[in-house]
């Protein structure tokens, strides 16, 4: 048998899904659903934790319970990369009409709020060792946010990492201010003379830390993804490691691989 917080929750979730309750609502006050529904305070308060829970309200400090916006989503494949590979050969005007954001969520560059910022840094023993250099190699490192533009959390959270002897003789390459840049890193890299001929990423999942629960805006309970991406160049060699981190409430991996016929 169901408890009383179960049943005001499932009487609030029909409603927010029938739409009688519509995104963006303010849900009546506590006190008032403990009179509507001839119940304590702490009854509706377990059930708005229920519902907070799932992802379909959220409270706002001081002022209520609202019906959560449903957030772009963002379909992420391993397509991407020829897309991006065979883009950054493109002229700079064909570059700058689209980016891997666009590419993932269909939304169009003026919808979208970009922040980069970079930082030299001196290589830690693990990604020395990825990259395949000695520790404390000089490394750019570059975090990247992306937002729609109607919403205040990024899609996902960036650090990219490029080995600063490898990108040095093109001095855009160490600057921030050249960002966003038409055609991403592939084009980037490129300047320089380097080709990628592979992309591996390793996909897992974690519980958020509470900076990035508060910086993703994620709702209790929800799980990141967290993908480590590794380019290397036609010899083999890594030369740029990407850790992105992922919300699991609005993030779709799709993996598509071809097979050769027999």
């Amino acid at each position: 048998m169901a408890k009383a917080y179960e049943r005001i929750a499932d009487e609030l979730r029909q409603a927010i899904r029938s739409g009688q309750l519509s995104p963006g609502d303010q849900l009546p006050a506590e006190t008032k659903l403990a009179e509507i529904h001839r119940k304590s305070v702490p009854t509706v308060r377990d059930a708005l934790r229920m519902l907070q829970s799932e992802g379909l309200i959220e409270k706002q400090h001081g002022r209520g319970n609202f019906v959560r916006r449903s957030r772009t989503t963002v379909l992420r494949t391993n397509t991407r990369h020829q897309w991006e590979k065979d883009r950054a050969r493109e002229t700079e005007a064909q570059r700058q009409q689209t980016g891997a954001t666009e590419h993932d969520t269909g939304l169009g560059v003026n919808d979208l709020v970009f922040y980069a910022a970079y930082r030299e840094i001196k290589a830690e023993k693990e990604i020395a060792e990825a990259f395949g250099v000695p520790e404390g190699t000089t490394l750019v490192e570059r975090t990247y946010r992306t937002r729609y533009s109607a919403e205040s959390a990024p899609f996902n959270l960036v650090t990219s990492y490029l080995v600063r002897e490898l990108v040095a003789q093109n001095p855009d390459l160490l600057d921030d201010t050249k960002e966003p840049w038409p055609g991403g890193t592939q084009n980037q890299l490129s300047t320089v003379g380097i080709e990628l001929s592979r992309i591996d990423e390793r996909v897992t999942a974690r519980p958020p830390t509470v900076e990035e629960a508060e910086e993703l805006e994620l709702p209790p309970g929800t799980a990141v993804l967290v993908l480590r991406k590794t380019s290397y160049d036609i010899d083999d060699r890594a030369v740029e490691i990407s850790d992105v981190t992922l919300p699991g409430d609005r993030t779709e991996m799709l993996f598509t691989t071809p097979l050769e016929r027999w």
